[in-house]
């Protein structure tokens, strides 16, 4: 059973309804929470969510807080959602997930300390019809794969000026923030030694020097031998067997003027695919404020190895389960409102237990009155 936590229905009544209260036929709360269920229950556009209300019967629609048996049509689903100020919807489901990962800790106590993946994801479906703000920058718990922080990249701008905005949402004391070469930058590392965190970041051609220095410590391994820890995992599944070796080193501390850092590292990968018996190689290079005493190479792999849980437990079951990218919603701020549903609905999914999204929604499905306690509505009311 999941640690208690507050049920995400108090979370949803206290999203501000931007509608004038003279015509407006069903409450905010009741619209939010038929989203919510049946997306749990696999549905996955607003036009689905619609036909999802239609197909139940009264004591359930009511449960869910409407007060006409007819629940809204696609259309009033697409006014209501459009119109969400999608800033407060994040910082609101943002604050509640966060407050699973705290409650959890407590019980769950990791002997490390948290690790955060942040990236970005492009809505494609929405982009390619000019929707506003469609591709999003996600922070994501490696641990409960709870997406904490979402904000969207505003078409003038990138990713590097966004994710200023997403560590000032996030609590950072004590965590691990983990991201790709492209938000290696010296201002982000600041940021989040600012805010008492750590990173651990990926270096490549973008910052070139940073790379070339990391590099020339692996180049001559007689050199700075003694500065060197190794650790090492073979995986075999999927047809294949991978071998992930990394060594560390803290050769560069009190030599380069980067942000804090305390350990560079260089990663060789090598996957050997049974049927063929194809080799593939890669070899990347990174950069830690951790120490070594706080992370050694165990550490350090595992955290990279995290890091991509966020294509793995976030954006890969939005696509595949939920069928984001083909998602046409254009309008207003739908795109990121229903991306930010979806996110809270694969938390929750996580938080109870389960690890196989798909075949949750269709234990859902079949049971209804499961999805509505799972977001706080006791049957009995």
């Amino acid at each position: 059973m999941p640690v208690q936590c507050r049920p995400l229905i108090e979370v949803l009544a206290e999203i501000p309804d931007f509608r004038h209260p003279q015509g407006k036929r069903h409450p905010l709360l009741a619209i939010l929470a038929l989203a919510c269920v049946a997306m749990l229950c696999g549905y996955r556009s607003y036009s689905a969510i619609a036909e999802w209300g239609r197909n139940h019967g009264w004591k359930l629609i009511e449960a869910l807080g409407f007060t006409h048996q007819k629940t809204p049509c696609a259309a009033t689903l697409h006014t209501v959602l459009g119109g969400l100020d999608r800033q407060v919807l994040e910082t609101q489901l943002g604050r509640w997930a966060e407050g699973i990962l705290s409650a959890t800790s407590a019980f769950e106590v990791p002997t490390k300390a948290e690790g955060i993946a942040i990236d970005g994801k492009t809505l494609r479906g929405s982009r390619t019809q000019g929707a506003p703000g469609s591709h999003l920058l996600s922070a994501l718990s490696h641990r409960l794969g709870l997406t904490l922080f979402q904000q969207a990249v505003d078409d003038k701008t990138n990713e590097m000026s966004t994710v200023q905005e997403v560590l000032q949402n996030l609590v950072l004391e004590g965590r691990v923030v983990t991201m790709d070469a492209l938000l290696t930058q010296r201002k982000i590392a600041a940021s989040i030694l600012e805010g008492g965190g750590d990173y651990v970041m990926i270096a490549k051609d973008n910052q070139s020097q940073l790379l070339q220095d990391i590099q020339l410590v692996f180049q001559k391994p007689e050199v700075l031998e003694d500065t060197f820890k190794t650790a090492q995992t073979v995986d075999a599944g999927h047809g294949r067997i991978e071998t992930r070796r990394i060594t560390t080193s803290n050769a560069l501390a009190g030599y380069s003027d980067w942000p804090g850092h305390q350990q560079v590292f260089q990663i060789e990968r090598a996957v050997v695919f049974k049927k063929t018996g194809q080799q593939r190689e890669q070899t990347v290079y990174g950069i830690t404020s951790l120490t070594p005493d706080l992370a050694d190479p165990d550490r350090l792999l595992c955290l990279s190895r995290h890091h991509w849980y966020i294509e793995n437990q976030s954006h890969w079951v939005r696509d595949v389960t939920f069928d984001e990218d083909r998602s046409q919603v254009r309008s207003q701020s739908i795109p990121q409102v229903m991306a930010a549903l979806r996110n809270t609905v694969i938390g929750l999914i996580r938080w109870a237990g389960n690890t196989n999204i798909a075949a949750a929604c269709r234990q859902f499905s079949a049971q209804p009155w499961s999805a509505l306690e799972l977001i706080g509505i006791n049957p009995e009311n």
